[in-house]
């Protein structure tokens, strides 16, 4: 394997702080603040307990973070000419953006977390996209980027893609961690991080996937677009200060192997194979 599937990787310094605070807290927690309990009665009142699940609910609920962030990267792109507007589609829609382009298509854009989960899988590209994005925003400091992102391309994304026969034209991974020493971006070693408000962001990391679906007579191995096919994904590399050997192209290929279908992703930048999986039996995760 070349480069890696994404450029940041997991803080392994910061999760071991993690796991070592999480021990601290479970076993000093009843020092804290004035709640008048003996040792052995706060554990056992459900305070501790019940504080954690308070906060637990209040990180679950921090769509408005993530949306905050997607507004002032539209909002700047709006701004510079790069696209024409955008509105959020509301909870009436199963996606989440719809964003209008200068050359009068519509680029709709659905927000996923970290892509290792189910959730994933449940996207519906509507009838009125010329481009339908997907976009990860992961806020969990302590996840892996780099297994995220192979879980989402081939594990999810790509199994539903031929399952149900509905394009994805292209995948952002991005978002406030980026850059952060959560998430440190190797891009910023060559580049300078561009301000946007309270956020100092790298370049996004963009992927292209085939404008066909694959099947095993037709189409086996569509090839990935380039980035002057996906309109939204161009503005963004354009806008953030892309570079040509940063963009990632993913090659879905399906085939027959004896009485399965089976199919196979690869991963390629720069010209260069980055990652490709085994051939996979063609199932929904």
């Amino acid at each position: 394997m070349g480069s890696p599937i994404t450029p940041c990787e997991k803080n392994i310094r910061l999760e071991k702080l993690i796991l070592e605070f999480a021990e601290v807290l479970k076993h000093e927690a009843h020092k804290l603040g004035n709640h008048g309990l003996s040792e052995r009665d706060f554990y056992q009142s459900g305070l501790f307990r019940g504080a954690i699940e308070r906060v637990r609910g209040q990180q679950i609920a921090i769509m408005k973070h993530k949306r905050a962030f997607v507004t002032a990267v539209l909002d700047y792109m709006k701004a510079k000419g790069a696209i024409a507007d955008w509105i959020s589609a509301g909870e009436a829609n199963r996606h989440d953006y719809r964003v209008s382009l200068p050359n009068k298509r519509t680029a709709i854009i659905e927000i996923k977390g970290c892509l290792d989960g189910n959730n994933t899988n449940i996207f519906d590209r509507p009838a009125n996209a010329h481009e339908f994005i997907v976009w990860s925003l992961c806020q969990n400091e302590g996840a892996d980027p780099r297994l995220n992102a192979w879980s989402g391309i081939h594990t999810r994304l790509g199994a539903e893609i031929i399952d149900r026969a509905q394009v994805v034209d292209g995948l952002v991974i991005w978002d406030v961690l980026c850059g952060t020493v959560a998430r440190p971006c190797p891009k910023l070693n060559s580049v300078k991080a561009l301000k946007l408000g309270d956020y100092k962001l790298p370049p996004p990391c963009l992927y292209l996937f085939p404008s066909t679906v694959p099947s095993v007579r037709n189409n086996p191995a569509p090839m990935p677009q380039s980035i002057s096919d996906v309109g939204f994904l161009k503005a963004l590399f354009d806008v953030f200060g892309g570079k040509d050997n940063e963009l990632t192209s993913v090659h879905l290929e399906i085939k027959h192997k004896g009485s399965e279908t089976v199919r196979r992703t690869r991963l390629v930048r720069g010209g260069v194979e980055i990652a490709a999986s085994n051939d996979t039996p063609l199932q929904r995760s």
